[in-house]
């Protein structure tokens, strides 16, 4: 067996590589002086982060994009901590049924929701707007808030706010002085990674955007022009490190609390 732990770290190598490689050439074909995405590369050149900031409608999504994900993330979170408190607090009927429903999000495609969504809008009559995408983005990061406010919620005993109620503080006071501040960096958390999916999701915000674009579909729309190609690489390019630190800090933020916690 001590001759095949080599294989272990062998597979890990070949499926970052997998995963990891075609993004790392997406970033490189970013900075390609040439409209033609071949090797070898014409030249290095900027020009291309250079025209994100001189392309009006770029700019108008981005900013649509920007408002969806801080709104939806904000009330994602907010709903997601008061399921979380609820769960993990509180015995109530349908409380097994309560859970099970909260996370239908996780094991729906987004694209069947879309299509759900869009036909509960238009049955009830409210336009296609970045209102309705901001509520498509609420249902799909709901059940993830839930759970990531739900595991730092079970990482400490309910006694402390217990002992907080006994000394003469009120539910809203244990609330604020002394359950907020322990789940602060798992509600950072559900926050930033709640915003990280808003950010680049297209499947569900497809189906309910109305005039107003997002960033994804701006850049999906860019796709079917050969000259604009490298500018949606870009856009592309900028996304995926954005995301990617955001994740890095939501999940640095989860471990900090915890060991916070311990400490």
């Amino acid at each position: 067996m001590k001759q095949l732990k080599w294989l272990g770290p062998f597979y890990y190598s070949l499926l970052a590589l997998f995963l990891y490689l075609p993004i790392l050439f997406l970033i490189l074909f970013s900075f390609n002086d040439s409209v033609v995405l071949t090797f070898p590369l014409k030249g290095f050149t900027i020009r291309w982060y250079q025209q994100l900031l001189q392309t009006p409608e770029l700019l108008a999504a981005f900013r649509n994009t920007l408002w969806v994900a801080v709104t939806s993330s904000f009330f994602a979170t907010l709903l997601g901590a008061m399921a979380a408190i609820a769960i993990s607090r509180y015995t109530f009927w349908g409380k097994r049924l309560f859970s099970s429903v909260a996370t239908f999000p996780i094991v729906i495609p987004y694209l069947v929701l879309g299509v759900a969504l869009l036909l509960f809008f238009n049955a009830i009559g409210i336009p296609l707007n970045l209102w309705t995408v901001g509520i498509g983005h609420v249902v799909i990061n709901l059940p993830y808030a839930m759970l990531i406010i739900g595991a730092r919620l079970a990482g400490f005993s309910a006694n402390l706010e217990e002992a907080s109620m006994d000394l003469g503080e009120t539910y809203w006071g244990t609330l604020r002085r002394v359950t907020i501040p322990i789940i602060m960096p798992s509600l950072i958390a559900a926050f930033l990674s709640s915003f990280s999916t808003s950010f680049d999701e297209f499947a569900l915000t497809f189906f309910l955007t109305g005039t107003k674009t997002t960033l994804p579909i701006y850049l999906y729309s860019q796709l079917r022009f050969p000259q604009r190609l490298p500018l949606a690489i870009t856009v592309a390019a900028v996304v995926i490190v954005i995301s990617s630190l955001l994740l890095i800090l939501s999940e640095w933020l989860r471990h900090w609390g915890e060991k916070a916690y311990k400490a």
